[in-house]
């Protein structure tokens, strides 16, 4: 395997360190250079031509965000944030300019906490092999909202009669590129679902609050970020803590999300597959799951799960996909009733629910 050539880009020498240290003791990563700023930054990757470059948002002369503008519009290459901002949605708006994915940003000496970020980067890293660049170009020109949900008349479509096999509840499993296409689908939702919705999105802890609030900020559901006990209710959307599990159990009162700490086997953080799972035996028929863009196998075990009980499976289709690995092992498992495109899956969500009539 030949060489991945990455380009650090911090103002923090300590940083530039440690971050090159991470990067140059994983096999077949090269560092080629660094960048105190986003000028120095843009002057190396057009000098260098890496495979991939690792980026600080905050940062004097030129910050991340005007080098992810100049970048992906005239030397597009795979962009990984590596930012402490957990507190705002900023890192979010770096992923819809064009970076491919973010890491929570190192900050203490060698430690265990040290040693699984750069598991996490390790992770990221081997995944540009499978990135799809293009889409990734295109992204930025493309609006964030996805088509409204409007009948062939321009009016806001209205549910119809009750539906013989109604779903109660959609749940949305995503990883690398899947803030953008969430956003995609949740900016089509212009008026409330009838269902719930549930998201786990492979996160680290810290950032799912500002990512749960951006949601909420463009969509008529009402979005949050999960917390033990919240009650599934229609209209909602409950995002996964980062660093977490969201599964979920009946109770008297209702269906109840309880958010509870990884097993050993969970690679991939929140565990879409522990979702799924729990959701399976909770929703049965009732369910529809959504596998979006993303690396690894996350889902494969819990779309199993869904289909087994009766419920529908979606996965997204391999031309909209930043990373098609998710959706890829989705399919292999023989159990998805439907592939599409990001620019079709609210609509294919909503039709599967049967809700709206008169969709394209």
């Amino acid at each position: 395997m030949k060489k991945i050539r990455v380009v650090v880009i911090d103002d923090s020498a300590y940083n530039r360190r440690t971050i090159s240290k991470m990067l140059e003791g994983m096999a077949n990563v090269e560092v080629v250079g660094y960048a105190t700023d986003g000028e120095e930054g843009i002057r190396k990757i057009i000098d260098l031509k890496p495979d991939l470059a690792t980026l600080d948002l905050e940062m004097p002369k030129m910050d991340g965000f005007t080098l992810l503008r100049i970048i992906m519009n005239s030397f597009p290459i795979p962009i990984i944030v590596i930012s402490s901002r957990s507190e705002d949605d900023r890192v979010f708006k770096a992923l819809e300019l064009g970076a491919v994915d973010f890491i929570a940003k190192p900050t203490g000496k060698i430690s265990d906490e040290l040693l699984k970020i750069r598991e996490d980067l390790h992770d990221k890293v081997r995944s540009v092999f499978n990135l799809n660049m293009e889409r990734i170009t295109k992204r930025e020109a493309l609006p964030v909202a996805g088509p409204p949900l409007a009948g062939r008349t321009g009016e806001p479509l209205r549910p119809v009669k009750p539906h013989a096999g109604k779903v109660d509840i959609i749940a949305i499993g995503a990883s690398t590129g899947g803030p953008p296409a969430l956003q995609s689908i949740f900016s089509a939702f212009t008026e409330k679902l009838p269902v719930s919705v549930v998201v786990s999105q492979h996160m680290p802890a810290g950032f799912t609050k500002a990512f749960a609030d951006r949601l909420n900020r463009s969509t008529a559901m009402d979005v949050r970020e999960a917390k033990d006990g919240d009650l599934v209710m229609p209209g909602r959307a409950l995002i996964a803590p980062g660093g977490r599990n969201m599964v979920f159990e009946a109770t008297n009162d209702g269906v109840v999300a309880k958010v509870v700490d990884p097993s050993s086997q969970d690679r991939y953080i929140p565990s879409v597959d522990a979702m799924f799972i729990s959701l399976a035996k909770v929703y049965g028929p009732k369910l529809v799951a959504v596998v979006l863009t993303g690396m690894g196998n996350d889902g494969s075990r819990g779309v199993k799960a869904v289909k087994s009980a009766g419920g529908q499976v979606l996965a997204e289709a391999e031309d909209s996909a930043i990373v098609f690995g998710m959706p890829r092992e989705a399919i292999a498992t023989g159990v998805v009733d439907k592939v599409a495109p990001l620019d079709k899956m609210a609509r294919e969500i909503v039709l599967r629910c049967g809700f709206y009539p008169d969709i394209d």
